[in-house]
């Protein structure tokens, strides 16, 4: 009896322990941009969504991974203290592609309280 006692209470004080650790918490300025409309002369687009760290921990962005290989993101790769920002830069490559409106997502999986975050780019490539 002692001992089951003795375990739930350990488990008791880890589980208060591991709640009281401080998280991090992402908040993206804004999680959609739209490129207009840009000519097949001109393929290649680019933007960087910018963030800040509104938690009390540091946060990691462990993954961000774009929705086809026309899209590729960049970001940040070392921990963003609390308070202060970071980015990722997403390029969109028309090249080869057929004319028209498209929208792309990137998702980001984060260390932050809410673990997953989708960013978006769109436009209409013209001949």
């Amino acid at each position: 009896m002692k001992k089951i006692l003795f375990i739930s209470l350990m488990l008791l004080m880890g589980i208060g322990y591991a709640s009281a650790q401080g998280k991090a918490d992402i908040k993206f300025d804004k999680v959609s941009h739209d490129f207009g409309k840009f000519s097949v002369k001109e393929p290649i687009q680019e933007y960087t969504f910018t963030f800040t760290n509104v938690g009390d921990a540091p946060l990691v962005i462990n993954q961000a991974v774009a929705s086809c290989g026309c899209t590729v993101p960049t970001y940040t790769k070392t921990p963003i203290a609390p308070g202060q920002k970071g980015s990722i830069k997403v390029t969109y490559n028309g090249t080869g592609k057929m004319t028209g409106t498209f929208k792309k997502s990137i998702t980001v999986r984060t260390n932050a309280i809410s673990e997953m975050t989708r960013l978006y780019v769109e436009g209409e490539m013209t001949d």
